[in-house]
């Protein structure tokens, strides 16, 4: 039977590349508004391709997720409206409060440094984790000390395991591609799974490699 994992494709800033995840399969795909990433949309472009896959696609258009790093709710608000997104995703350094103010269509990406502060981290974002199940619970990715996400760095197994018992819905991040999505999946089950640099052309961030994203679609269901 095929794996009913769900799959997100991240740093979306083209056209035609939603709509090829969109036909190959995908559930999730994510645009990123943090201006400091290389896969940065701006909210009008967005909004354009927003528009532009529920026109083509209608009811079989993926959930739809804004990436905000350290914004404000309001800014975060705005966006979500201006663009029509389902959710967004909160990849910084932010409060329980903040998912409490956005009242279920945000969810948490965390990157523990160690199982203590993952664990630490699940308990703290737990009250606010979203009812909706078309989203994740939670978001794991890879600890890096600087950067938020799209590292290509590989989330720890003893911690996602760790945090899968905690969390309903739990979606991996971190390092994810055709070649090893599929042994993550055995050894994690997660809820969902998450790329951007797994599927994109060598040295171009944001830029995806059509024949990388069926390949990881096929992946994930063969697992």
């Amino acid at each position: 039977m095929a794996s009913e994992v769900k799959i997100k494709i991240c740093g979306i800033t083209r056209i035609e590349d939603a709509l090829v995840a969109a036909q190959a399969g995908v559930d999730l795909l994510g645009f990123n508004f943090y201006k400091k990433s290389p896969r940065y949309i701006t909210p009008e472009a967005a909004a354009s391709n927003c528009d532009d896959l529920r026109s083509q696609l209608g009811n079989a258009c993926p959930i739809l997720v804004g990436v905000f790093v350290n914004e404000v709710v309001g800014v975060i608000s705005a966006i979500t409206r201006k663009a029509g997104l389902n959710c967004a995703q909160l990849h910084g350094d932010e409060s329980d409060a903040m998912l409490k103010e956005l009242y279920g269509i945000g969810f948490k990406a965390i990157r523990p440094m160690n199982l203590a502060q993952a664990l630490d981290d699940v308990n703290y974002f737990k009250p606010q984790f979203p009812t909706d199940e078309r989203w994740p619970s939670l978001l794991l990715d890879a600890y890096h000390p600087n950067l938020y996400g799209g590292t290509g760095e590989e989330a720890s197994t003893e911690v996602a395991v760790a945090v899968k018992r905690h969390t309903p819905r739990i979606m991996l991040a971190g390092g994810l591609t055709a070649e090893n999505v599929g042994g993550r999946i055995q050894a994690i089950q997660p809820w969902g799974v998450d790329t951007a640099s797994g599927v994109e052309v060598e040295g171009q961030p944001g830029i995806k490699d059509h024949a990388k994203i069926r390949a990881f679609v096929d992946a994930v269901r063969q697992s």
